[in-house]
C-alpha cells in the first residue's frame, strides 16, 4: 500500500517518532507499504525553515533528500491534475499545503497519514498518526 505522509508526520518520523501512535508506526514501518512525501511538503519545509519557524540541523536542500533516503520515503511530484483538483475541493480549511496533499491523495487514490483532524471533512482515506 502507498501512504502519503502529511508534512508533520514525515518530520515526526525523522525527528520525533515517539509522537506517532503504534498503529501509525505499524503502517509506516511495514515492509510492504511504500511511504511517499509530496513535493508540496518540501516546499512547506523550505518556507518554514526560511522564515525561522522550523529549525533543522541543516538546510532543507540537504536535510530533505538525506532523510528521504534514510526513511526510505519516495518523493511525489505535484502534477497539473493535483493542482486542478483544488478547484473542486470544498473549502473546509485554508491551508494550501494541506489542500494540495488532500488533492494528491484523492487523485492517486491513496491514504494520507496525518494527525490533522481537519482532513476528516474531505473525501480521503486517513491513517491516523496519533
Amino acid at each position: 500500500m502507498r501512504l502519503l505522509l502529511d508534512t508533520h508526520v514525515w518530520l515526526w518520523l525523522t525527528n520525533s517518532p515517539e509522537k506517532l501512535s503504534r498503529h501509525a508506526k505499524r503502517h509506516l514501518l511495514a515492509e510492504r507499504n511504500e511511504r511517499v512525501l509530496s513535493a508540496i511538503s518540501a516546499l512547506e519545509i523550505s518556507i518554514k525553515y526560511g522564515l525561522g519557524k522550523l529549525p533543522l540541523p541543516e538546510p532543507p536542500s540537504l536535510y530533505v533528500p538525506r532523510l528521504l533516503s534514510v526513511t526510505r520515503t519516495y518523493p511525489m511530484a505535484m502534477q497539473h491534475s493535483h493542482a486542478l483538483r483544488l478547484a473542486e475541493l470544498p473549502f473546509h480549511h485554508s491551508d494550501p499545503f494541506d489542500r494540495v496533499i488532500i488533492a494528491q491523495a484523492q487523485i492517486e487514490g491513496i491514504p494520507i497519514v496525518t494527525a490533522d483532524r481537519q482532513f476528516e471533512a474531505y473525501d480521503v482515506k486517513i491513517v491516523w498518526a496519533n
